[in-house]
């Protein structure tokens, strides 16, 4: 498994988080080719989880219909 520096990205939450801390998934560009993604509720240090990009580009076209 690849280890990935994201000691400096810049997280953005989906909008779809609401602002009570509920629901708030994060992603960030900062790896080429790969999508990081995490639950801001588990803190910082919590899992991260990373898609190619290609197929989280699908996954969000799937969501939107």
């Amino acid at each position: 498994m690849r280890e990935f520096d994201l000691s400096n990205a810049r997280w953005r939450k989906s909008s779809y988080s609401n602002g009570e801390g509920g629901s708030c998934v994060e992603v960030t560009d900062t790896v080429p080719g790969l999508v990081p993604v995490r639950d801001s509720k588990l803190g910082t240090d919590g899992p991260v989880l990373t898609f190619p990009s290609r197929a989280w580009t699908h996954f969000l076209g799937l969501l939107r219909g």
